[in-house]
């Protein structure tokens, strides 16, 4: 006996809020513990708290903080269990320890489905825990607080989780959106000069395939930006922030269920350098080689003028970011530059066929399902004369 195929097709709405707030935690604003009843349920909610261990060593007051707002709005959140501490930076992403600790604590704690955890940390912290969190009952309710530039205009604000394993970046992951994010621009204050100018990489990205006016702004302010203009910032986090969720929401392909990953401009090098480095480069320094690499190819391939190539790298170094670095030139022992694993893995991770975006002008972008290794080592040479380095790939 036979039946004909039952399919099914369904829709789910998704929808956060990402919010721009100075001192979340200032116990005479209501505002943080509005954000954990912003569905109106009228009951108290518990909170567990994750703390990135390197913003606890920066500020270390911020655990009082926390816990004493949590006192003054006692009626509408509580901390479930104490404020746990988190190991930062790239350790957070690699291996399985950490996230089986922040999986057992929430076990204990007897976390259900409509319970809450707030994440306050860096980019690495807040995906290794928004997968730990997505797992738990098939997920919990997690509030972002990104802690870093880089994290407030791209990886805190968007619907991916994950971690390294495999020698690959977010080899393990979901897509599981947070019920809100909260910048916290106050908590920038306290980054040193390395992760301050890190996130500028991410709005050179977005920037560079999405908005011509962004990349002059850039451009106009790259100085002040690198010597810590707090307004500019703010003004760049705000715009970067916005160029991502308007992708997000209207591109049509959220979860990254096709070939393409539009904001993954310049990511295929600088994921394969943060490997290749053992994560001495941090992301934010990654993208802006892999950036300045793809751009050299976009003008060699005729998308981008001389003229407009040069601009890019002479913007990218004033804000304080490297266009070159010895690893890029790293050879495999049968001769091949190992950068060009970094074109195997962006296509594995997606499936299908290689899609790379690449700037067409400034501002607009075209995929490029095919890029010349020969053009690539061409370009490398080129950086590497740009800056004073032998430019034989060795």
């Amino acid at each position: 006996m036979t039946y004909d195929p039952i399919n099914i097709s369904f829709a789910v709405q998704f929808d956060y809020p990402v919010l721009f707030v100075e001192d979340a935690f200032d116990p005479d604003d209501p505002g943080l513990a509005r954000i954990f009843d912003r569905l109106e349920e009228g009951r108290r909610h518990r909170v567990a708290v994750v703390l990135d261990s390197g913003v606890n060593d920066a500020r270390p007051e911020l655990a009082r903080s926390i816990e004493a707002y949590f006192h003054a709005h006692s009626d509408q959140i509580e901390m479930a269990g104490p404020l746990e501490i988190f190991s930062g930076g790239p350790a957070a992403k690699k291996g399985y320890d950490r996230l089986e600790h922040t999986i057992w604590n929430l076990g204990n704690l007897h976390m259900d489905r409509q319970s809450f955890v707030l994440a306050i940390g860096g980019g690495s912290v807040l995906d290794a825990v928004g997968l730990a969190v997505s797992l738990v009952h098939r997920g919990l309710r997690l509030v972002r607080m990104p802690t870093t530039v880089l994290s407030q205009c791209d990886a805190g604000i968007g619907v991916k989780n994950g971690v390294d394993e495999h020698e690959q970046k977010n080899f393990l992951g979901t897509f599981a959106p947070p019920f809100a994010v909260i910048n916290d621009l106050s908590l920038l204050t306290s980054l040193d000069d390395l992760h301050w100018r890190s996130g500028i990489a991410e709005a050179f990205k977005v920037a560079l395939i999405r908005d011509r006016d962004f990349f002059d702004f850039l451009c106009r302010h790259a100085a002040a930006l690198r010597e810590r203009d707090y307004a500019l910032m703010s003004e760049l986090i705000h715009r970067c922030a916005a160029i991502h969720l308007n992708h997000i929401g209207t591109a049509g392909d959220p979860f990254e269920m096709g070939s393409a990953r539009p904001l993954d401009f310049g990511h295929w090098a600088a994921h394969r350098l943060e490997i290749m480095s053992q994560h001495r480069m941090g992301h934010g320094q990654s993208v802006a080689i892999g950036i300045a690499l793809d751009c050299d190819y976009a003008h060699r391939h005729g998308l981008l003028s001389e003229a407009e190539r040069d601009a890019i790298f002479d913007a990218l170094e004033a804000a304080g970011l490297p266009t070159y670095v010895a690893d890029l030139s790293r050879r495999r022992p049968d001769g091949e530059l190992q950068i060009l694993q970094g074109l195997a893995d962006f296509r594995e991770h997606l499936g299908g066929r290689l899609t790379v975006t690449m700037p067409d002008g400034i501002g607009h972008s075209i995929e490029l399902h095919h890029l010349s290794a020969d053009q690539i080592e061409a370009g490398i040479k080129a950086l590497a004369a740009r800056a004073g380095e032998d430019p034989a790939c060795t």
